[in-house]
């Protein structure tokens, strides 16, 4: 069957409209989106703020600033932190659980636990006034450690060797060619137990423990989140549930707030083709624009 070319014409001005409500629908839901969340990804009503801190804890450059920012948010009544994380350095644990101090003189603050928080992420948790972990939360390693590899006896082997200039006994120590000297070993010890005073302080006030106490749990052994709970490390078995609890009952945070996780990624990161189809056209299931995916999960343990 031939179509007539006003057929033809009639088409095109119809795709050509469609096309236009189309963009004009996109426009829409990006003015709404701009009302009910304020640039940087905060959202502009009332709620409690979930933010998450997972992963190799760096310098903390970023989440210090984040949550610098959670803190002067007027529409932000309590937060709700999430920690995932088996430390990293100390000097970024530190920092954050600053941060988080701060933010726990200014606002309800409650932590919680998921698969993993120790050491530095132990170290945050002990800033905030209240902590809830699962029963199978790994937690504590109060400690510190250094660790030196030593390619000497390597070297040797291949014929390669070293040999520096150094300004004193101390400097280039550790070194990865030679075997620590007993000065040394002295020197970083003494170093590492003052790093490891400054961590059971924390702990001390975080918790509002005696110090020798903080002391004898602080081996560096990591602890089930029902092991913590009997030894005071955390205050509750649980989950968000009862973490939101806590916050409407010992922090009276009206109880009709909803929990809210804005994507904090930068705009330019978050409007992708996929994004933007969705928008325009609906669902997308099926609609893959970045190739394909194939992934492997590890078992984990079930109840």
């Amino acid at each position: 069957m031939s179509i007539s070319a006003d057929a033809i014409i009639d088409r095109r001005k119809l795709k050509r409209s469609l096309a236009l409500w189309r963009v004009l629908a996109v426009g829409a839901l990006v003015l709404a989106g701009s009302v009910a969340v304020k640039p940087g990804g905060t959202i502009a009503r009332p709620h409690i703020e979930r933010y998450r801190i997972t992963g190799l804890i760096g310098d903390g450059a970023a989440q210090i600033d984040e949550i610098g920012k959670l803190a002067t948010n007027a529409s932000i009544s309590a937060v709700m932190l999430h920690l995932d994380t088996p430390g990293g350095q100390v000097s970024g644990g530190e920092g954050i659980a600053a941060a988080v101090r701060d933010l726990a003189a200014k606002k309800p603050v409650v932590v919680v636990m998921d698969g993993t928080a120790a050491s530095a992420g132990y170290m945050i948790a002990v800033a905030a006034p209240h902590i809830v972990a699962r029963e199978s939360t790994i937690t504590g390693s109060i400690g510190v450690i250094m660790e030196n590899l030593n390619f000497g006896g390597l070297l040797d082997k291949i014929g390669i060797s070293a040999d520096p200039l150094v300004s004193g006994p101390l400097k280039g120590q550790p070194s990865l060619e030679k075997p620590m000297t007993p000065e040394a070993r002295g020197v970083l010890q003494a170093m590492i137990g003052d790093l490891y005073d400054q961590f059971v302080d924390l702990v001390v006030a975080g918790r509002h423990m005696d110090p020798a106490r903080v002391r004898q749990l602080a081996d560096g052994r990591a602890y089930t989140g029902r092991q913590a709970l009997k030894l005071g490390l955390i205050d509750e078995i649980g989950g968000e549930a009862e973490a939101r609890a806590w916050l409407i009952k010992a922090r009276h945070i009206d109880a009709g707030l909803e929990v809210t996780e804005p994507d904090r990624r930068p705009w330019t990161e978050r409007l992708t083709v996929e994004s933007l189809a969705t928008m325009v056209f609906g669902a997308t299931q099926g609609l893959r624009v970045d190739g394909a995916w194939s992934v492997w999960q590890p078992l984990q343990s079930r109840n």
